[in-house]
């Protein structure tokens, strides 16, 4: 008898925690989407110009790159080295 009173309450412990974790669950999922509702959609990304290095080849954005009278360049010293 006592291994039934047993087996009862680790039953009913069982269901009383997994109805709270299904309960925080849903409160976390229906929080969740309130905060997406909340945000606009994220905007994309505005695309760069890519150029390429003329002393070395290498691509970057062109917001990146040293302009000079021939072209692009990935930095001041490769800019000197090619224009002397």
């Amino acid at each position: 008898m006592k291994y039934l009173l047993v087996a009862a309450v680790v039953l009913v412990a069982y269901w009383i925690w997994r109805h709270n974790r299904e309960e925080e669950a849903r409160e976390a999922r229906e929080a969740r989407e309130a905060a997406q509702r909340r945000q606009p959609p994220a905007q994309p990304a505005i695309p760069t110009q890519m150029v390429t290095c003329r002393h070395c080849g290498v691509h970057l954005p062109q917001t990146d790159a040293t302009k000079g009278l021939l072209g692009y360049y990935c930095g001041k010293e490769h800019k000197r080295l090619a224009e002397g």
